[in-house]
């Protein structure tokens, strides 16, 4: 694999799953949480979808069609998904839920959902990697674009373990403000993903 293809694979990888924009993100979805648990989280986060788009490339997209499911049903499914996340961070129910719980509550866990899944490893990661692999001629252009998955995933792990610092640096206030904006943010985003995926089907113009 040439140094151009590298880079090429390594940006449209970068844009797609984008780990500066999630950093917030993940601010937003482990506020009030210790920095010990954020870090669990930031791990379980990174290997789940590191082993998610793995499974795709290995599978592609015959893993959605053994059940009967295409990329763009996929897709929509996501986006639901992840509106129903921007809701809870648009009316801070996650933060409530929270509140109310002395003890740590391990199914309020952010790592799979939203996070791993569709936010890491989305639809658009995926289809991008499906799309990379099967453009690969021979075993080291196969391995090259499998770096390059693992070197964006480790950068937004990076990003992510800097989640406390931007936390105390935005206080309490900058915080909820944040939170909000990047609720209606994933909000559209979620929207997008549920018109791309009609738009294929021709539902949507």
């Amino acid at each position: 694999m040439t140094l151009p293809d590298l880079i090429a694979a390594f940006t449209a990888l970068f844009v797609i799953i984008d780990p500066i924009g999630l950093t917030p993100v993940f601010v937003a979805v482990t506020r009030g949480m210790p920095d010990a648990r954020r870090r669990r989280i930031a791990v379980r986060a990174v290997v789940t979808a590191a082993l998610i788009l793995l499974a795709f490339v290995i599978f592609g997209e015959a893993l959605l069609g053994f059940v009967g499911i295409s990329m763009p049903a996929f897709r929509i499914a996501g986006g639901i998904l992840l509106f129903l996340t921007a809701l809870d961070m648009l009316f801070e129910r996650r933060q409530a839920r929270r509140e109310d719980q002395a003890e740590e509550d391990p199914s309020d866990d952010p790592s799979v959902f939203p996070l791993a899944i569709p936010l890491l490893a989305g639809p658009g990661a995926i289809a991008t990697m499906i799309l990379l692999t099967g453009q690969a001629e021979g075993p080291a252009h196969f391995a090259s674009v499998i770096g390059v998955m693992l070197t964006v995933l480790a950068i937004a792990f990076g990003l992510f373990m800097m989640a406390g610092p931007i936390e105390r640096g935005l206080g309490k206030v900058g915080v909820n403000v944040v939170t909000r904006l990047l609720g209606m943010l994933l909000a559209a985003l979620s929207v997008q993903f549920i018109l791309d995926g009609l738009r294929t089907f021709g539902i949507a113009g």
